[in-house]
C-alpha cells in the first residue's frame, strides 16, 4: 500500500507546542541527505489521516515537501504519541530513496483452520511479526502462516514461514511463532 503526504519546512524557533495549538505537527525527515535531517510540519488532519492507512516501519509514503521542491519515498519510523489521550505529538519519516534493501518489521497472518484446534486446542501465539530485510518496492503488508497441518503438541517457528522472493528474514530461525496446546482439564 503506498500513501501520500505533503509537509513543510518548520520555521526556525517556533516551539512544538505553538505549532500543534495551530493545528500542525513537528516532524522530521532523515536520510534524503545521509546524516542531515529536515524538520517539518505536517496537518494535524493530513498526520491522522496517515496514521489510519501507514503503520510504523511498514508502509511506504510519498513524501511531498514543494518548499524544497523535495519528493522521495519514505518509511515512517517513529510516532510519538500521548499514552492514552492519543494526541500526536511528532512524525519521524526516513527516506529510502538511496537505499538498496530495508530493515522492516512485518506482520503474521494466521490462514486456515489448525487439526489441533477441531480437536479441542488452543493456539498459544509468542510472536505477532517478523524482522525482515528487502528491497523499498517490495515491503509485504503481511506474511501468511498456514496453520491447517498443525496438530496438538505442534508449533511454527520461523525456520518454516514461506517468505515472497527477495525478502530475508533477519530475526533466529529457531524462534516459536506459535504452539497448539491442549486444554487444561
Amino acid at each position: 500500500m503506498q500513501v501520500s503526504v505533503e509537509c513543510q519546512t518548520r520555521p526556525e524557533g517556533i516551539n512544538p507546542r505553538a505549532l500543534r495549538r495551530q493545528g500542525l505537527i513537528p516532524a522530521a525527515l532523515y536520510g534524503h541527505k545521509k546524516a542531515e535531517s529536515i524538520s517539518l510540519t505536517i496537518k494535524e488532519k493530513d498526520a491522522l489521516n496517515l496514521l489510519k492507512k501507514a503503520s510504523v516501519n511498514n508502509t511506504l509514503i510519498d513524501v511531498n515537501i514543494p518548499h524544497l521542491e523535495w519528493t522521495g519515498k519514505a518509511l515512517l519510523r517513529e510516532v510519538q504519541s500521548h499514552p492514552w489521550k492519543r494526541f500526536v505529538y511528532h512524525l519521524s519519516f526516513f527516506s529510502i530513496a538511496s537505499q538498496s534493501s530495508v530493515q522492516v518489521s512485518v506482520p503474521l497472518k494466521l490462514m486456515g483452520e489448525s487439526i489441533g484446534i477441531k480437536k479441542g486446542g488452543i493456539i498459544e501465539q509468542v510472536i505477532s511479526s517478523i524482522n525482515v530485510a528487502c528491497p523499498p518496492g517490495n515491503i509485504p503488508e503481511f506474511i501468511d502462516i498456514d496453520l491447517s497441518s498443525v496438530d496438538i503438541g505442534g508449533s511454527v517457528h520461523i525456520s518454516q514461514l514461506v517468505l515472497p522472493e527477495g525478502i530475508i528474514c533477519t530475526d533466529d530461525k529457531d524462534v516459536t511463532i506459535l504452539a497448539i496446546i491442549a486444554p487444561k482439564k
